[in-house]
């Protein structure tokens, strides 16, 4: 049996509560290829978008949060055939819930922007830019699933590295998409995507 201690309890929450510092960092490096290279109204388009693929990505949470608890308990129980099972009944309704949230954002798309008062060039950027993230969506919401399970199963610095990896990912697709081939806001989405 393993004795609770604070120390233990910072050890483990630590890996954890970086994962979001990073996810900040990597954002602010994103906003400053995106505005550097493709301009203001590229990062206001981001601005405008990421928002939306967020809360549609907030279902792999959601998922991967009450999954993990529910396998975690089942396993805590010593039923490890159903926890298998719960699982995988849970990734695929994830990859599923990604599948069909791609249609739901796709028809959202460009009311929510034209909401928020996006028009002419702001408006087509902005398109651009969450049609490509849309295309991602299911391995978004997947990622955000895993992520809650790595800290279920005790490894929390396996969701750190995951992490880092998507996040150096969409950072160096950053830099090599939107400063060196020039494909602006297009290029933002799809080092994004890469990263998700």
């Amino acid at each position: 049996a393993c004795r609770f201690t604070y120390g233990r309890l910072v050890l483990f929450a630590l890996p954890a509560t970086s994962r979001w510092l990073f996810t900040s960092i990597d954002g602010l490096v994103a906003g400053l290829f995106v505005s550097n290279v493709a301009g203001r109204g590229g990062l206001a388009a981001v601005n405008l978008v990421f928002p939306l693929a967020m809360a549609l990505g907030s279902v792999g949470f959601m998922l991967g949060t009450g999954g993990a608890a529910l396998v975690a308990k089942t396993m805590g129980e010593g039923d490890a055939e159903r926890a298998n099972r719960l699982f995988s009944f849970i990734t695929i309704a994830a990859a599923v819930a990604g599948a069909v949230l791609i249609a739901v954002g796709a028809a959202a798309l460009e009311p929510v922007l034209l909401l928020v008062g996006a028009q002419g060039s702001l408006l087509e950027q902005g398109l651009l830019y969450g049609r490509i993230l849309l295309v991602a969506l299911p391995l978004f919401i997947v990622q955000n699933v895993f992520l809650s399970f790595f800290i279920a199963a005790e490894k929390p610095q396996v969701g750190f590295a995951v992490t880092v990896a998507a996040g150096v990912t969409n950072i160096v697709l950053d830099y090599l998409f939107i400063a060196v081939l020039g494909w602006g806001i297009a290029g933002a989405a799809v080092a994004t995507a890469a990263g998700q």
